[in-house]
């Protein structure tokens, strides 16, 4: 099939899909089932491989995701029935105010997403935000854009995950440079994304009536009631930072104890982020409930609540990973970088647009990451140790942008925050884009000045 129609086929695709969910309300889960059908067949992929290419896509996703999002969606039950989250959001809003409460939280977001994978360290400070918002009577936007948009970002530019210490790998970049150049510029980054998400915040979106009853603006009928005082906020801190620092032990395990260590093996199980979350999960219940006086039918109700809330999330993200597998099979991301291999760009300019074109026809800035890196491997074989790192950087930033329906970051993010699909694209989908523009930018500003 021609390059031409397998990039015609890809952008129908995804017009049909905002159709579906925007104009006729279908429901993401079943748009995105159907679309991917339809790619798939258009494609040419063979009629017996189609069902397993979905099944493939979908199964690898929520294989990942399935248990963090569920015990992330019980711990923030927890902690939000206990009212430990709006306890944590009085005592700082009262400290710093509402304006210094955002961007101290983004700061601590930076900090976080540079060891936790982003979907994981975003699930982990949901009660927060949620708690925020409540006391502060403002969106869930307003905390989570800026939030989300600076764990992004660390999550692509450093190499403490796995996109950008594969291309390292592939690109035979230094690690130590590639950790602080990412480092530097992720932070003016971060800022650009902060002042972007208070512009947008500057107007309402209509959020969804599940987010609207987890922050109570809706009344849902038997909610348990918190009879004991609210615990207090370093109680609440730390078991936000329980799994994080678990998290991170166990990679700092992984990597230094010798192999074959019992430390280890037992460092690298409670490392994960689903052992993470369960431990953080099983002391929530103990010291927000059982040392309080909740009944163990209360703490069943709480935890059985927090599943289908969930289930939407899941289940959308997870047709989100069938889609991007569907057109990773047909072939339109080879094609489309094949396209743009063929313009002959300057190193750092090919390296963004390349990944970020390849983000954005598949869904996975991982994917989006290494593939741009191996197109350029060869490309890469005059230039020095620093330029090195730069060129590896401008595929890292390209792989921030474009987040849209095709990713199933997109759905998490959306979803959690209550957006639409269509206040998605305005707000999630532009700021990822504008942080990746003002990342590339950057990077090639120091290409100019070495």
């Amino acid at each position: 099939m021609s390059t031409a129609l397998l990039l015609a086929i890809a952008t129908a695709s995804i017009v049909i899909l905002l159709l579906l969910v925007i104009k006729t309300k279908v429901h993401p889960f079943v748009a995105l089932l159907i679309v991917s059908l339809l790619v798939a067949i258009a494609t040419g992929i063979p009629a017996d491989k189609i069902m397993e290419t979905i099944f493939s896509g979908m199964g690898n996703l929520l294989g990942h995701i399935t248990i963090i999002i569920v015990l992330g969606a019980m711990l923030g039950a927890v902690i939000e029935a206990s009212g430990g989250a709006e306890s944590l959001a009085q005592r700082f809003s009262k400290s710093l105010g509402i304006k210094r409460t955002v961007a101290a939280l983004t700061m601590a977001a930076f900090i976080l997403g540079i060891p936790v994978f982003f979907e994981v360290g975003f699930i982990i400070v949901i009660p927060l935000i949620y708690g925020f918002t409540k006391v502060a009577r403002v969106s869930p936007l307003k905390f989570g854009l800026p939030m989300a948009g600076v764990m992004l970002t660390v999550h692509v530019a450093l190499p403490t995950h796995p996109g950008a210490a594969a291309a390292a790998g592939i690109l035979h970049t230094d690690m130590g440079w590639l950790m602080m150049l990412g480092i530097l510029i992720s932070i003016p980054v971060g800022i650009v994304g902060y002042y972007v998400a208070k512009a947008m915040n500057l107007r309402q979106y209509h959020l969804s009536v599940d987010v609207l009853e987890q922050l109570q603006l809706a009344k849902p009928e038997g909610k348990p009631k918190n009879d004991a005082p609210a615990p207090g906020a370093l109680t609440i801190t730390g078991l936000i930072v329980v799994p994080i620092l678990l998290i991170v032990m166990g990679t700092v395990a992984h990597t230094t104890l010798e192999e074959g260590s019992t430390l280890r093996a037992v460092m690298t199980v409670i490392g994960t982020p689903a052992i993470a979350l369960l431990i953080a999960l099983g002391l929530a219940a103990w010291l927000l409930g059982v040392r309080r006086g909740w009944s163990k039918e209360k703490l069943e109700d709480l935890t059985g609540r927090a599943i289908p809330s969930s289930a939407s999330v899941i289940l959308v993200a997870g047709a989100g990973g069938a889609f991007g597998k569907v057109l990773v099979e047909s072939g339109v991301g080879k094609a489309l970088a094949l396209t743009l291999e063929t313009l002959h760009l300057p190193l750092v300019p090919a390296a963004f647009i390349l990944s970020l074109a390849l983000r954005a026809s598949q869904g996975s800035a991982t994917v989006a990451i290494l593939t741009t890196s191996g197109l350029l491997s060869q490309a890469v074989g005059e230039v020095t140790g620093m330029q090195r790192v730069l060129v590896t950087l401008a595929a890292c930033f390209g792989g921030l942008g474009l987040s849209h329906v095709n990713d199933a970051g997109f759905w998490v993010v959306t979803r959690y925050l209550g957006l639409s699909v269509a206040d998605g694209l305005k707000t999630w989908t532009v700021l990822t884009t504008v942080m990746g523009l003002s990342g590339f930018a950057l990077t090639w500003l120091v290409w100019g000045m070495i």
